[in-house]
């Protein structure tokens, strides 16, 4: 029987498994969120349920509890003496090594037969290690390991969906003269503790990928560590050239 394998796509490093699980979970959580206002979260008396939006993705994790043990080599590998020869690779993965960049996380590949075939990403581990030789060594190795799916390639965008080009590219090259001027249709909210640019484009522009338009019309220097109480202005996602 072919045996599970994790195939690390930048360099086609092959990580194989001594033994295969018998049972793995899948969990998927679909992308919503909550809707609310600028005065807080949507509520009342008679609802029964909060009000939600789908916002699109959405996360679907496999969990796995892998068996490593030297005893379980076969004569055509190398016997190694220490489990975490074979076991080491897979928790390195959760350590970020590997990656195109620091914000990026090495992209592996699980593969087991012709049935799973999933580009992912490893996200956590824990291992136990049990049967140590007199000079500590562990020989045996229960790794329970989570794995994030990620998109093979970007889905196709849908042009009712689309923001005009000229609101996702090239915004940062573009001079800040051209920032809208406040208009009558403008909005002002302060940044909440906990609150991220992307659910804030969700809430007001429905639109979760026009996090970069706030951030460039409010010259944010770190969209990622935007300051509670912060006033941003949120103009209609239209630059002037636009407007014609």
């Amino acid at each position: 029987m072919e045996r599970v394998a994790f195939i690390i796509e930048a360099s086609g490093e092959r990580v194989g498994c001594l033994l295969n699980p018998e049972t793995f979970e899948v969990r998927r959580r679909a992308g919503i969120a909550q809707v609310a206002e600028d005065a807080g979260r949507l509520a009342g008396r008679r609802r029964r349920d909060d009000p939600v939006m789908f916002t699109g993705g959405g996360v679907t994790e496999l969990e796995l509890s892998l068996l490593f043990d030297v005893q379980l080599e076969t004569a055509a590998q190398v016997v190694q003496s220490d489990v975490r020869a074979h076991s080491g690779p897979l928790v390195a993965l959760a350590e970020g090594n590997g990656g195109a960049s620091w914000a990026t996380p090495p992209l592996v590949r699980f593969v087991w037969g012709k049935a799973w075939n999933v580009l992912g990403v490893v996200v956590a581990v824990a291992e136990r290690l049990e049967r140590f030789t007199s000079e500590g060594v562990p020989q045996r190795s229960w790794l329970r390991l989570v794995f994030r799916r990620v998109d093979e390639a970007p889905a196709p965008a849908d042009d009712e969906e689309t923001p005009p080009p000229a609101v996702l590219e090239g915004l940062a090259q573009r001079p800040r003269s051209e920032v809208p001027p406040p208009g009558p249709a403008e909005r002002e909210v302060a940044f909440s503790q906990g609150d991220r640019l992307d659910d804030l484009a969700a809430r007001v522009y429905g639109d979760p990928r026009l996090w970069r338009w706030i951030a460039w019309v409010n010259d944010l220097a770190d969209p990622l560590r935007v300051p509670p109480g912060t006033v941003l202005r949120l103009p209609p996602p239209t630059l002037p050239e636009a407007q014609a």
